[in-house]
């Protein structure tokens, strides 16, 4: 295998010829992911939807790092509290004690050396369908945020290295003079 055809070939899996506008599309998808609800499968979830849509790679990984070990606490407490706003479930103090007894109960489970998911799962439970609504409206507003931003800044590149193509090609006409 040849150096240009190594070349070539990445360049059509990473998609480096894409026009702005489908780039930054691939990093809106890749942030709306990040807020899917599905921890733990975002990679496996951003590369399947490059390769099935045949997207930028690279740009959906980067829209997918906006949740990242970072942001994942603000993330998730936004994702429950607009998943809460939008579909409330009870007293809003119910969610507090609701948490309060999640933590105890990872707390005595972690003295104890054991974590029983069912357990778990039956105090997540009544929160399911407000953070997966949560997590999904909120994924909506950032990638429609990202996208505009994420065009702005490629058009503001792609014209910037124009013109150092060409206040370069006009300097090496100079010189050659």
């Amino acid at each position: 295998m040849t150096w240009s055809r190594i070349k070539r070939t990445a360049q059509q899996v990473l998609h480096l010829g894409d026009s702005p506008r489908r780039t930054a599309l691939a990093f809106a998808i890749g942030v709306f992911l990040a807020f899917s609800p599905l921890y733990g499968l975002h990679t496996i979830s951003v590369l399947l939807f490059a390769w099935a849509f045949r997207l930028n790679v690279v740009a959906m990984l980067a829209g997918s790092l906006v949740n990242n070990p970072w942001t994942v606490l603000p993330i998730l407490g936004s994702t429950m509290w607009v998943g809460l706003t939008l579909v409330p479930i009870g007293d809003p103090h119910t969610l507090d004690s609701a948490l309060q007894n999640l933590v105890t109960l990872i707390q005595t489970a972690t003295v104890r050396n054991y974590f029983n998911f069912p357990i778990f799962w039956q105090q997540f439970k009544p929160y399911f369908f407000p953070f997966v609504v949560g997590a999904t409206a909120l994924g909506i507003v950032c990638s429609l945020i990202a996208y505009p931003l994420v065009l702005f800044g490629l058009r503001r590149y792609h014209e910037t290295q124009r013109r150092l193509s060409a206040a370069l090609a006009a300097s090496l006409r100079d010189e050659s003079k």
